[in-house]
């Protein structure tokens, strides 16, 4: 399954995200700093347009549950555009109804390529850790569904961060 790009593009403090293709945990590390990074700066809004997202996974997911928290605890507004009716009932069935306004329009942003972040084992674990423990914040009914993960794949970081710091 070839892996899905994010344009990103800023207008007036709104970040404005557009995913195409399937977007799965391989792009979901670039937009785990988008969000990181909107914790250290102040925005007007989150923006995210699904128009051409065929798929999303539960790593994907949670990321973009990591924004939409951002934005809930900055008070501005956080809308996903244009979701299709199976991607609609995937974020909704894991809970994000709560932090996202579901909206359909034109978003005339075309955006830039989000350069994707380092693919490193670690990386993407942590992602996965970070994504699935957001879906859990979210909705209690999602720690049922990755909590397993959750903890199969905190062993696995506390593992690798483990070996690194032997190491330094």
């Amino acid at each position: 399954m070839e892996t899905g790009e994010i344009f990103v593009s800023a207008k007036d403090g709104v970040h404005i995200v557009r995913v195409t293709g399937n977007a799965s945990f391989a792009c979901a590390p670039s937009l785990r700093l988008l969000a990181q990074s909107l914790e250290k700066e102040p925005f007007k809004g989150i923006v995210i347009d699904l128009k051409e997202c065929l798929w999303m996974d539960s790593t994907f997911m949670g990321v973009l549950a990591m924004l939409g928290l951002r934005a809930k605890k900055n008070g501005v507004p956080a809308e996903i555009y244009n979701a299709s009716e199976q991607n609609t009932g995937l974020l909704c069935g894991l809970g994000l109804k709560k932090i996202f306004e579901f909206k359909t329009g034109d978003r005339a942003e075309r955006g830039v390529a989000m350069e994707q972040a380092p693919a490193t084992p670690e990386n993407s674990a942590r992602t996965v850790l970070e994504a699935h423990e957001t879906l859990m914040d979210v909705d209690d009914a999602n720690k049922k569904l990755f909590g397993a993960v959750v903890d199969i794949v905190r062993k696995d970081v506390n593992r690798m961060e483990g070996e690194n710091k032997k190491l330094d």
